[in-house]
């Protein structure tokens, strides 16, 4: 037992770690090795278990993919989704190297979604070889960057943005490979990674830019000559790949103000874009977009034990690893506090640099897994020493006790938590509904209040004309327009004068009207937020109906109905303007 831990948790046989990976000797590259394979074994478990989910029925996708995916089709087929509002938005604000990813398996006729579903995995594989390379640049013990690796691993998998493989999937794979090549000083490295992240999640380049700019200061000790080259190089990439960013226009500008986001409902806490909160702790901390998200951070529990990295710095003596960590280690309360100075500017300039949580959300928990895992890496250092050393069997043996139950927690944590792994996949029940919209042709434009149509563009390739999950409201252009088009939804659904039926399936050209059985009733208009948070349409359309007046459609429904079953009716438009 003491020689196994000597050799692959100690790394040595009487000889010191330092000395074998200073000596970059065979026995050092072959625990690295080891413990490097082990990482990649946990994350493609990790990965499995999301594939297993995935693949798990015919009609089912990751809810962020409902929106950032659906419009990806038209690299199959470029007839999907003609003159479609939400298409044409999500593909103009997709970055261009997350285009390019699921463009280029589109020229060999791989769907799109078939992508999204792989790609978390792959994704996973980079995170870990990052974060154990990164790990070794700040602490030189293998087993430590296991422990890093799958730490974040199981901090990412219980979220669901690796799991999306959307934008911001690829955060923090990307952010990585910066900090990797900037501990490295490589040129081509930082200057490489950084124009990945403006190809796929330009945010994170006011990081790097950040931390670049920071060793030049006056009070860090990153100005040799080599340094300031590296910061100025890795400076003038920056600002070229956000320049594009800064001097075009988008056609759904301008990006909504503070005043006018108050006033919607769309910005209150827990709606769909919540932002604004009165509990200044949530606002602050937790907000998914108004805070620095720290709560993410915090998982899985090993996360907590990064408060105590100043702690044991000050004990060597009784953390020996302590001796052995690179100086490099400050680029961790610099990362955080350029995160912390950009999540504040965000904030001072509201909406401007998008949502101030970006800012802290991913490099807080690369800050915070790392730390974690160094004083991880350091109590078991201590522990196996004792167990090692100590003549006193019972302290030896409460020693490698407290080192088992340490491991048992970064190990097993994941099978007791109930999240793991956390998917966020939306299975479809409405299989009929689905193959019959397949069936109607690629122009077809689907008006409809029911949640089931946050749905369709993904499970049928068919347009809709406004739903929840694609109420984004950051771009007023098309936010705006967007909104009308909810709200006039409402106002026609439950209308009882036939003309403004007709008038509205006229004016967005609607061709089918997807019903729900409950859906002329207060209790359904009530009962959906979505639906409710247009207020002044749906008080009217309330009054109306608690009135006793019947919406005009509902008499249609045995007249015009193509599609039915126990929940759905389809209404074919071009039957209800003919009937007088």
């Amino acid at each position: 037992m003491k020689d196994f831990i000597y050799y692959f948790f100690l790394g040595r046989e009487k000889v010191a770690f330092s000395q074998l990976s200073k000596n970059g000797g065979r026995k050092y590259r072959a625990i690295c090795l080891f413990w490097l394979l082990l990482s990649i074994a946990f994350s493609l478990l990790y990965g499995a278990i999301a594939l297993k989910q995935a693949f798990g029925s015919e009609y089912i996708v990751q809810d962020d993919a409902r929106q950032h995916v659906f419009w990806m089709y038209r690299f199959l087929d470029p007839k999907l989704f003609p003159n479609d509002l939400i298409a044409n938005y999500f593909q103009s604000v997709a970055p261009l190297g997350y285009k390019i990813v699921y463009a280029v398996p589109a020229l060999f006729v791989i769907e799109p979604f078939l992508v999204n579903k792989l790609l978390p995995t792959c994704l996973g594989l980079i995170t870990t070889c990052f974060s154990f390379a990164i790990f070794l640049e700040l602490l030189p013990i293998p087993w430590g960057g296991f422990i890093a690796a799958t730490i974040l691993n199981q901090n990412l998998w219980l979220q669901d943005g690796l799991i999306s493989a959307t934008p911001k999937a690829f955060a923090i794979p990307l952010f990585l490979a910066f900090l990797y090549y900037y501990l490295k000083r490589s040129l081509w490295g930082v200057a490489i990674s950084i124009a990945l992240l403006g190809l796929f999640y330009p945010s994170l380049v006011f990081i790097a830019a950040g931390v670049l700019i920071w060793q030049l200061l006056p009070f860090s000790r990153g100005k040799q000559k080599g340094n300031y080259i590296l910061s100025c190089v890795g400076l003038l990439v920056a600002l070229v790949i956000l320049l594009p960013y800064a001097i075009s226009s988008s056609e759904y500008a301008p990006v909504i103000t503070v005043a006018q986001a108050r006033k919607l409902p769309e910005f209150v806490a827990g709606a769909r874009a919540g932002f604004f909160d009165d509990n200044l702790w949530d606002f602050w901390f937790n907000g998914s977009r108004s805070g620095i998200k720290l709560s993410a951070a915090l998982m899985p529990p090993l996360t907590y034990l990064a408060i105590l990295l100043p702690v044991i710095l000050k004990f060597p003596r009784i953390f020996p690893g302590v001796t052995r960590l690179n100086s490099k280690l400050k680029v961790l309360p610099e990362l955080i506090i350029v995160s912390l100075l950009l999540f504040a500017i965000a904030h001072a300039v509201l909406f401007k640099l998008h949502l101030p949580s970006r800012y802290t959300q991913h490099t807080l928990k690369i800050a915070i897994v790392l730390a974690a895992s160094i004083v991880t890496t350091l109590i078991f250092e201590s522990l196996f020493g004792i167990f090692i050393k100590e003549s006193n069997k019972l302290k030896s043996l409460m020693a490698i006790a407290t080192a088992f139950c340490l491991a048992a927690v970064l190990i097993f944590y994941p099978y007791f938590a109930k999240s793991f792994v956390w998917t966020q996949y939306i299975t479809g029940d409405a299989t009929e509904l689905y193959q019959f919209l397949q069936r109607q042709p690629k122009d077809t434009l689907i008006a409809s209040l029911t949640s089931e149509t946050d749905n369709l563009p993904s499970f049928t390739k068919r347009s809709i004309l406004a739903s929840r999950e694609y109420a984004i409201p950051y771009h007023t252009g098309y936010y705006f327009p967007f909104r009308q088009r909810a709200i006039d939804t409402i106002a026609a659904q439950y209308s009882p004068d036939i003309e403004v039926v007709k008038n509205f399936i006229r004016k967005y050209d609607v061709d089918l009207w997807l019903l729900e059985t409950s859906g002329f009733t207060v209790e359904y208009l009530q009962g959906d937020r979505w639906i409710a948070q247009h207020q002044s349409i749906t008080r009217e359309v309330t009054r109306s109906l608690q009135q006793g007046n019947t919406p005009a459609l509902a008499a249609f429904i045995d007249r015009c109905s193509i599609f039915s079953d126990s929940r759905y009716d389809i209404l074919a438009t071009e039957c209800i303007l003919s009937q007088k």
